[in-house]
């Protein structure tokens, strides 16, 4: 798995920084998906790798602009672009009523079929090759985290098993191989019960705005790597109140007691510059962080892109 950030300013982008927007990339092929498109996202897109033609799901975290207001710009663009597949959008019900009022407003019509999934029903969704769950948290307005995890491990045959219950060799065998449930002589047998994996499942969870970081606990169980939005330092939150937002030692602290290996930040407010000896600076997100946290920290930047291999080890990847 592979993240790829496409925005990481909060509420308005700035010279450095479009607001939020996600790519996660699956382990094989070109397959992708979309985790929030605000405003600009498809000029990201355009300095990438990414095609919208293999672009499996959108999924929106909540209803905020800065969030979803880049989204009838890519339906188009894709649209124009000879996407003729159907496309799966997860959203707060919402987004797709402002949707469906923009294509009619505007005259557009795609030539493909959305799916939309609503996720204020908390749904659980896979995909080829991975598993979609959703998770409520904490905002003014109904914020969503989701959790990707890897469906197709590497694995082997527990042939011990197979032959101690008696299961003979042939057809059978390599249906449960492959990951398929199969019957035998009545009962109902689970692949994963007969395999050996190679590796843990990857998982990554990416959450929208959310001032309960603790909310994460069941989300983050197994997960290797968190994204959370880090808009500002303890100091700078209790000058703005409460407004449905983390700071940069809330969530670190959090990740820190849930082991958490690997955690992201994301979503700064646009008044941190990046040089480090501005004020504010976005060092002092990241110094703020380290004191209350002792696993391996990321401050998300626009292109920066990260791989999750399948040992479980996160890592930035190097720039061409």
């Amino acid at each position: 798995m592979n993240l790829l950030f496409l925005g990481t300013s909060a509420g308005v982008p700035t010279k450095t920084r479009n607001v939020s927007g996600v790519a996660l990339r699956e382990s094989k092929g070109k397959g992708w998906y979309l985790i929030d498109c605000g405003e600009g996202t498809q000029h990201q897109v355009l300095h990438t790798k990414l095609s919208f033609h293999s672009l499996k799901a959108i999924l929106i975290t909540h209803v905020h602009g800065d969030h979803c207001y880049g989204l009838p710009g890519i339906l188009a663009s894709a649209g124009m672009g000879g996407r003729k597949a159907p496309l799966t959008i997860v959203a707060p019900a919402g987004i797709k009523a402002w949707l469906e009022a923009t294509c009619e407003v505007t005259q557009l019509c795609l030539p493909f079929a959305l799916e939309f999934i609503d996720s204020d029903e908390l749904p659980s969704v896979e995909f080829e090759s991975v598993a979609v769950t959703t998770f409520r948290l904490s905002h003014r307005a109904p914020s969503y985290a989701y959790g990707f995890t890897e469906t197709r491990v590497d694995a082997a045959l527990d042939v011990d098993k197979l032959a101690q219950n008696g299961i003979p060799r042939g057809p059978l065998w390599g249906q449960l191989k492959q990951g398929f449930d199969v019957e035998f002589e009545g009962e109902r047998l689970k692949s994963h019960d007969y395999l050996i994996f190679k590796h843990k499942p990857r998982k990554v969870v990416i959450a929208g705005d959310n001032d309960q970081p603790d909310l994460l606990n069941e989300a983050c169980a197994g997960a290797q790597v968190l994204v959370h939005e880090a808009t500002y330092t303890e100091e700078m939150a209790q000058k703005a109140g409460d407004v449905g937002h983390s700071y940069a030692k809330l969530v670190a602290a959090f990740a820190e007691t849930a082991e958490l290996p690997n955690l992201v930040l994301t979503h700064f407010s646009p008044r941190y510059q990046p040089h480090p000896l501005a004020s504010p600076s976005i060092e002092e997100i990241r110094q703020e962080a380290l004191r209350v946290y002792s696993g391996s920290l990321y401050l998300a930047r626009d292109f920066g892109e990260y791989t999750l291999d399948k040992a479980g080890h996160f890592t930035e990847v190097a720039g061409e």
